[in-house]
């Protein structure tokens, strides 16, 4: 099973714990997200995607939960090609949120901004192995049948 190494940003939220970012790509353009196991699904930031022209943005039926509040309306995107490191995934469905907020406490702590979160939906997916002393996730990707 193929493993990919990834490695994390630990930015410490002066105070309030600290947060592990690493870098993906989508649009052909880098962004930082957070890695939160907290987060059922991996999520992205509307306005951010929305500069984007190939973003497809769609209204979801469904709210929100989290985040401070169950009444936030989404909306999902399914992203084409996605880059964790050398991991490509293709045709994520990722939940669109306003993030917004996120950024303005980012900022106010002299942090990136950051695109969204990597949640549980993709950790769970590719057996996700988050070491904070290498400061690194691995992501394993089961062989395609067939190949050796």
């Amino acid at each position: 099973m193929p493993v990919h190494t990834i490695p994390l940003q630990i930015i410490d939220l002066h105070g309030d714990g600290f947060h592990p970012l690493l870098d993906i790509v989508i649009y052909g353009n880098t962004f930082k997200i957070v890695l939160d196991t907290g987060a059922s699904r991996t999520a992205f930031d509307k306005s951010m995607l929305e500069a984007h022209e190939e973003a497809l943005i769609s209204e979801s039926d469904r709210l929100s939960t989290g985040l401070g509040t169950n009444e936030m309306a989404s909306f999902t995107a399914i992203i084409p090609d996605m880059f964790i490191g050398d991991l490509h995934i293709q045709d994520q469905q990722v939940a669109v949120l306003d993030l917004s907020t996120i950024n303005i406490a980012y900022r106010q702590l002299n942090h990136p901004e950051v695109l969204g979160v990597l949640g549980g939906d993709i950790l769970l997916k590719y057996k996700a192995v988050i070491d904070y002393g290498k400061e690194v996730m691995k992501l394993k990707v089961r062989a395609k049948k067939g190949s050796s």
